[in-house]
């Protein structure tokens, strides 16, 4: 039971898949699902400071590079057109709530990593984007969540 929870928490962690494909797979192997919620939850918060401080940084450098400058130039891209969808739907006023929706809604394209990535770009405060990834990440846990236990797969 141990290794299925840290494979859940490290699958969480992944870009696109995040905890809408960790969240089943935890149930699907027989985690508790109050186990695999939590743990799914941390795994996917954990990368957050680290996008939310340094990715917008490090894909700007890199974004004229040889080797690396398409994938991250398509990043930044990826990171503004969510930013522009939230302000858009949003406001200025509303972004708390457009930045939740953003990541906790599980569509393609959205999630914690694109959504913080976004907050950043938007150059929101740390903490309030934090805290709307955050409930974000528990609102995509309880849809996905719900989901799961329908038998109904997103990820396909």
């Amino acid at each position: 039971m141990l290794k299925k929870c840290i494979i859940a928490f490290f699958i969480s962690m992944v870009p696109i898949i995040e905890l809408r494909g960790a969240l089943p797979y935890a149930l699907a192997t027989g985690v508790k699902p109050w186990i695999a919620y939590a743990i799914c939850i941390l795994g996917n918060m954990v990368p957050v400071p680290f996008i939310f401080l340094f990715a917008r940084k490090i894909l700007e450098w890199g974004k004229d590079k040889k080797f690396i400058g398409k994938f991250f130039t398509w990043c930044l891209n990826k990171g503004h057109k969510g930013g522009q969808k939230l302000l858009k739907s949003a406001g200025k006023g509303g972004l708390f709530v457009a930045l939740m929706l953003f990541v906790g809604i599980p569509l393609p394209g959205t999630g914690a990593w694109t959504g913080t990535l976004a907050a950043s770009i938007l150059d929101m405060d740390f903490k309030t984007s934090s805290a709307a990834v955050m409930l974000g990440v528990i609102l995509a846990g309880i849809i996905v969540g719900i989901l799961s236990v329908l038998g109904i797969n997103i990820l396909t």
